[in-house]
């Protein structure tokens, strides 16, 4: 296991605001169909993933509550509700004008790292232009860092999904964790790490059988 890719914190904020206009010009210019397309993210459009995008920079903490005591206690529920309000209330273009909008911001869910929301940026960044046939590229060393802080957060299911694996980054050479290798690209890798399937298309190793095994 080698030393995780990191970023310093104010590498971080920048990398957020760089990559909230990635995603809002990776979207800018879709047709409505477009729109309505289902994502890589179960149960989401195109539309949906957006809007969720832009909840945290809006979010206030008595409507963070009241989303919380609806959606009776469970986080996965609350962002769905919170999305979906969204995706209804907001036109695409009103929706990209937000995303670039509060691009600088640093505010973000109660809790949560400055990481967060980077990570989803980068993933739902890919969530969206796979599907769309699309090419959607994030930094290397903000792939890396995100990859390695998702292998190793156990509110996301890293450790989980990846026990008994060793991925093996192509990219970089980082090595983690023990048991059947996992090798390739860092955003496949991130993809896998985040309980994508699609990201198994660019890896190799025993290791692909035991995720394909357990990601269904």
């Amino acid at each position: 296991m080698s030393t995780p890719p990191v970023l310093l914190r104010t590498a971080v904020d920048a990398a957020v605001a760089a990559e909230r206009h990635r995603v809002a010009d990776l979207v800018a210019d879709l047709t409505d169909e477009q729109w309505t397309t289902p994502s890589l993210c179960a149960a989401w459009t195109v539309r949906d993933v957006v809007a969720h995008l832009t909840v945290t920079t809006r979010l206030t903490v008595p409507r963070l509550l009241w989303a919380a005591v609806r959606a009776r206690g469970s986080f996965d529920r609350m962002e769905v509700d919170l999305a979906a309000q969204r995706a209804t209330a907001y036109s695409p273009a009103a929706l990209v004008a937000q995303l670039r909008g509060s691009a600088a911001s640093t505010r973000r869910f109660p809790g949560s790292t400055p990481m967060d929301p980077l990570m989803d940026l980068v993933v739902h960044g890919q969530d969206i232009a796979r599907p769309l046939g699309r090419r959607h590229v994030s930094p290397p060393d903000v792939v890396a860092a995100c990859l390695a802080y998702v292998a190793t957060n156990r509110f996301m299911g890293g450790p989980r999904r990846l026990a008994g694996v060793q991925l093996v980054s192509t990219d970089t050479g980082w090595t983690h964790g023990d048991g059947a290798e996992l090798r390739g690209p860092d955003i496949d890798l991130l993809l896998v790490a985040a309980g994508r399937r699609a990201g198994l298309d660019a890896l190799e190793g025993p290791g692909a059988e035991v995720l394909a095994a357990r990601l269904g």
